[in-house]
């Protein structure tokens, strides 16, 4: 008893472990994307300024690092920069998980009715990126672009913008500006709108890309909310965004556009191959020669995350399934109480059998933040939600097993004859029968309506909870890699 006691405590130490309550302290954490250059990009050191990027070894550089650089020595803070994807950065800074938002965001009328900005730290007009070598290369106005297939980033402004150009051809909006460059360099679209840093940036690094830029009135017709770029705050941080203003108001006009001219200069060199070699495979090898590092990190934590999942869901069945199919008590206040537990256990079966992945992932990690004003870390949260999603199917699993063990007894005992020949085996067969039958009631009373289940359902479901968490995309890139590796293992 006091070993079962003792492991109880200790992992109840462990799972709290991960989980403080939100505080200020020396530390100004700003999230971004940390892969929009010239505006924000990764690096593998410290050189020319680059701040740490939270929970990795890597570092983060770029227009808006160094301007958060400057608000941060205003705040007599340090700065520490949390990788978070673009659709995850609003609820990030609503959730405390944040303190604020530097990644080269507009503050559009949408979304200040979501968070407060800033005034104005940069400015700068879109303009599109093609292929020297396509068919607009020489476009001067957006009337040369009719049937043209472009496309921008997910939900930014700039999408928005190809509604402008009569007779473009849409394209589905793409999660970053790297996926755009490679959809462009490969044929698949005839350009992709952006912000001038960022298209300098695109013939920097290949030479066959061109930006286009419109004189006035052949352009884009744009409000200046949508061209300013700032710094995004929680509504009622009032006293932050008065701060933030006055330290923005000793930077100079000219001191941002120096600034904004030397990060150009400083991005990463990623020239892309220009050589008639070059093909898809290529293009593969080279992303994986110059990131295998993070595929193997990410392929570890999402194995790490799936197994523990798994491991837990499987006790939280069992247990699960111990109280549903123990006798009701004796004792009325414990048969009423009983009765009680059993109404919030319907409800929590329910709850998180037939809620979306998503839904939970949002629900545990941002929502415990804003509402109880806990923080939950990644890994942590990434656990619970695959661990109270698929007990049920690992015991659905289990169950199959059972079947399927019990099944091969009986037809080891028919082929020999024993179970008629032997009472003693006839004994042990209906004993064993009547075992697994009880057994398999006991799992299926807690896994209904369960359709199948395995380690790679558990890891597939980790890869979307880490996207909905926000973790790095090296996360993702290594989930097909887990996925793999737990066939072969299989």
């Amino acid at each position: 008893m006091k070993k079962l006691l003792l492991s109880c405590f200790l992992a109840t130490l462990f799972l709290f472990s991960g989980i403080t309550h939100i505080h200020a302290d020396e530390y100004l954490r700003v999230g971004m994307e940390a892969a929009y250059a010239p505006f924000n990009w990764t690096q593998d050191d410290d050189s020319n300024g680059a701040v740490p990027i939270e929970g990795t070894n890597q570092y983060a550089n770029g227009y808006d690092v160094q301007i958060a650089k400057k608000i941060a020595e205003g705040l007599d803070k340090k700065l520490i920069v949390v990788k978070t994807t673009w659709t995850g950065l609003i609820p990030a800074l609503t959730s405390g998980k944040i303190d604020m938002i530097a990644a080269g965001m507009s503050p559009t009328e949408e979304r200040k009715k979501e968070i407060a900005f800033s005034d104005s730290y940069y400015t700068s007009r879109p303009v599109i990126v093609v292929s020297k070598s396509g068919d607009y290369a020489n476009a001067t106005s957006l009337d040369d672009f009719s049937g043209a297939k472009l496309t921008s980033q997910q939900g930014v402004y700039l999408y928005n913008l190809i509604d402008q150009i009569n007779g473009a051809v849409k394209e589905t909006a793409m999660g970053d500006f790297n996926q755009m460059r490679q959809a462009l360099q490969s044929g698949i679209i005839d350009g992709y709108i952006s912000a001038r840093p960022d298209a300098i940036s695109a013939e920097n690094a290949n030479s066959d890309f061109k930006m286009i830029a419109f004189a006035d009135g052949k352009g884009f017709t744009t409000s200046a909310s949508d061209t300013a770029i700032a710094v995004g705050l929680r509504k009622n941080d009032t006293e932050m965004l008065a701060k933030v203003n006055s330290i923005l108001a000793g930077i100079s006009e000219d001191e941002r556009v120096h600034l904004m001219d030397k990060m150009i200069d400083e991005q990463p060199a990623e020239q892309a191959s220009d050589s008639a070699d070059s093909n898809f495979f290529s293009e593969v090898w080279t992303i994986f020669k110059n990131n295998w590092d993070q595929f193997l990190r990410g392929a570890g934590v999402t194995l790490f995350i799936s197994i523990i999942g798994t491991v837990v869901g499987l006790v939280i069945g069992l247990l699960i399934g111990v109280y549903r199919t123990a006798p009701k008590a004796g004792n009325k206040v414990l048969a009423a109480l009983q009765t009680l537990f059993g109404w919030v256990l319907n409800v929590y079966i329910e709850v998180f059998r037939g809620t979306p992945m998503i839904v939970q992932a949002m629900v545990i990690y941002y929502g415990t933040a804003q509402a109880f004003g806990i923080s939950i870390d990644r890994i942590l949260a990434a656990v619970v939600i695959v661990s109270s999603s698929l007990w049920a199917c690992v015991l659905f699993f289990l169950c199959s097993s059972i079947f399927s063990f019990f099944l091969l007894i009986l037809s080891s005992e028919l082929s020999s004859g024993g179970m008629y020949s032997s009472p003693r085996a006839f004994a042990l067969a209906a004993s064993m029968s009547c075992f697994f039958l009880r057994a398999a009631s006991f799992f299926l009373s807690i896994s209904r309506s369960v359709s199948c289940a395995s380690i790679i359902v558990s890891i597939v479901t980790t890869s979307v909870s880490l996207s909905v968490l926000s973790a790095s995309f090296p996360h993702f890139w290594a989930s097909s890699l887990a996925i793999s590796l737990a066939i072969l293992a299989c």
